[in-house]
């Protein structure tokens, strides 16, 4: 295998803003249920939500597909059509580098779900 280059860190000029108030605190608006409803849909699949956490768990911060589909008693295809519907929704962002593509979390994108579903007694403990 050839040797991994190293991707800079990007540093964001600003914080970001987060898209909604907790559901706890604040009822959604319709344009914030919209936006996030794909993301909630492709984590609701026991394949992509397992997908995900191997993904956003991987030590150097992302993962090549080759590491992905061993897991799975799935074919190559089945293994790419779960990993489309997760990069569709804005949760994964993938890289080629030769044969292979190399997964990784969206940050932004996993913090505005988990904002959403913060509890306010949780969030004190």
């Amino acid at each position: 295998m050839s040797k991994l280059k190293t991707l800079p860190v990007l540093e964001p000029e600003q914080e970001a803003t987060p898209c909604c108030e907790p559901l706890a605190e604040q009822s959604l608006s319709t344009a914030d249920a919209i936006a996030l409803a794909p993301a909630f849909k492709a984590l609701g699949d026991p394949v992509r939500l397992q997908l995900m956490s191997q993904i956003a768990s991987a030590e150097d911060g992302e993962v090549c597909v080759c590491d992905l589909t061993p897991g799975f008693d799935l074919s190559g295809p089945t293994i790419s059509h779960h990993l489309k519907v997760l990069r569709e929704a804005g949760l994964i962002e993938g890289e080629r580098r030769g044969t292979w593509i190399y997964y990784r979390a969206v940050p932004t994108r996993l913090a505005d779900l988990s904002r959403l579903l913060v509890s306010p007694v949780a969030a004190t403990k």
